[in-house]
C-alpha cells in the first residue's frame, strides 16, 4: 500500500479529459486512506481514485472545482458525515464494486444536494429490497441511477411508498446500518464465550488415553489447535480450541504442555566420524558401533518411537469450568 502524501499527487498523472474537465489520476496505487488532498490545491474537476483500498469516503478538504469522483474497485463500506461541506459542488459519484451493506450506510449522500449521477453497482446494498426507490426517495434530485435514468413513474412510486408516518415508519426499519467496531466489544463476546463441556472433555480424555505414537499425538494436538474435538464431526467441537484450553486450570494447562512436548526428543547418532553410536530416541543402542548398519536399518530405528510418557496421564484430570 502506498501512503497518499502530497509527493505522490504531485507525480500523479494530470490531464484534460475527452468532457474538457481536468482530471487527476490517482488509480491503481492502493491507497487505503484518502488523506493530504490539500495539495491538489483546488485544480481539478475530476479525480479518479480506482483501483485502489480506500475503505471509507471521508478525508477532504474544500475542494469547490471538483465535481466528479471515481471511486469504483475499491473497498469502501461507509461514507463520511458532512460529505456536502467539503464538495459542495460534487455531483458524480462512482462507487461501483464496493463493500457498502446496508441503506442505512447511503444515508449521508441525502444531505448532497448537488448529486444527480450515483453508480453502486456490485454493491451488496443493491441486492437489498426497496433498494432503488429508498435512493431515490433520499436523493430526489437524482437524475441517473446505476447508469439507468430516473423515470418520472419511479419517482412517483416512491413518493407514495414513504410518504406519511406508515412511509417513514417503512423508511426507518430498512435504513438500518451495518455494524461497526466499537471499544470493548469483543472483550464483551470473549466473557459470554463458554468452557469445554462435560462431553468435550470426555472426547478429549478418549483420544489421549488411545494415543500410542508420535504422529497420534502430533495429529491430535493439530486437531485441537484447529478447534475440533477428537471422534467427532469436524463442523462441531471446541471453539476455538485456544479459548477453550485457556480456560483450563494453570495446573491443568501445565499438564497439557507437558502432554504435548513430553514426545519431542533430539535424533542423536553417530556418522562416519562422529565418535558415537546410533541410538534409538529413548537412549536405547542399537548395537551397532559406529560405521556398521546401513543407513536404512539406522533410519528404521531412530524412527521406532519410544513407549507412551506417564506424563500425558496427567491430562486426565482435566475438569471443566
Amino acid at each position: 500500500m502506498v501512503k497518499l502524501s502530497a509527493e505522490l499527487i504531485e507525480q500523479a498523472a494530470q490531464y484534460t479529459n475527452p468532457v474538457r474537465d481536468r482530471e487527476l489520476d490517482l488509480r491503481g496505487y492502493k491507497i487505503p486512506v484518502l488523506e493530504n488532498l490539500g495539495a491538489t490545491l483546488d485544480q481539478f474537476d475530476t479525480v479518479d481514485f480506482s483501483d485502489n483500498e480506500v475503505r471509507k469516503l471521508d478525508g477532504f478538504p474544500l475542494l469547490r472545482r471538483l465535481k466528479t469522483l471515481l471511486m469504483n474497485n475499491n473497498r469502501i463500506c461507509r461514507i463520511g458525515e458532512n460529505l456536502e461541506q467539503s464538495l459542495p459542488h460534487l455531483r458524480e459519484l462512482i462507487l461501483t464494486n464496493n463493500n457498502i451493506q446496508e441503506l442505512g450506510d447511503l444515508e449521508p449522500l441525502a444531505s448532497v444536494k448537488t448529486l444527480t449521477l450515483l453508480s453502486l453497482l456490485r454493491n451488496p446494498v443493491t441486492n437489498k429490497k426497496h433498494y432503488r426507490l429508498y435512493v431515490i426517495h433520499k436523493v430526489p434530485q437524482i437524475r441517473v441511477l446505476d447508469f439507468q435514468k430516473v423515470k418520472l413513474k419511479e419517482r412517483q412510486e416512491a413518493e407514495k411508498m414513504f410518504k406519511g408516518k406508515r412511509g417513514a415508519q417503512l423508511a426507518k426499519d430498512i435504513a438500518k446500518q451495518s455494524k461497526t467496531f466499537t471499544p470493548g466489544s469483543a472483550s464483551q463476546l470473549e466473557k459470554r464465550r463458554t468452557g469445554p463441556s462435560h462431553a468435550d472433555v470426555e472426547a478429549i480424555k478418549n483420544a489421549i488415553a488411545k494415543a500410542s505414537s508420535l504422529a497420534e499425538v502430533e495429529r491430535l494436538k493439530g486437531m485441537l489447535q484447529a478447534g475440533h474435538i477428537p471422534g467427532r464431526d469436524r463442523t462441531q467441537g471446541l471453539r476455538p480450541a485456544a479459548a477453550a484450553l485457556g480456560r483450563l486450570r494453570a495446573p491443568d494447562r501445565r499438564a497439557t504442555s507437558l502432554f504435548f512436548f513430553s514426545y519431542r526428543w533430539r535424533r542423536r547418532g553417530g556418522g562416519r566420524g562422529g565418535g558415537r553410536r546410533p541410538r534409538l530416541p529413548d537412549g536405547r543402542s542399537d548395537g551397532r558401533g559406529r560405521g556398521h548398519g546401513t543407513r536404512a536399518s539406522r533410519q528404521r530405528l531412530l524412527n521406532t518411537p519410544p513407549p507412551l510418557p506417564p506424563s500425558c496421564t496427567f491430562y486426565m484430570d482435566v475438569k471443566p469450568h
